[in-house]
């Protein structure tokens, strides 16, 4: 069994526990798989919240796209 695998079967078991009405806070290095999964989302930066919101606006945020998930 791959690591992958094993984080991609904890990703499905926290989606299923969501959908049955469960918050969950989730807090991972990923940032492109956790805003996928999440409704809200914030970034910390040396302990700090630097930006929140709807995970999905986080997402297309191009400074957050830049500075954390790869793109830009």
């Amino acid at each position: 069994m791959s690591r992958l695998w094993n984080v991609d079967k904890i990703f499905e078991i926290i989606k299923k526990i969501n959908k049955q009405g469960m918050t969950i806070l989730l807090v991972e290095q990923n940032a492109n798989a956790a805003l996928r999964l999440a409704n809200t989302g914030y970034v910390l930066e040396t302990g700090r919240v630097i930006m929140h919101g709807n995970a999905e606006a986080l997402l297309k945020n191009p400074q957050l796209k830049t500075a954390y998930l790869g793109d830009g």
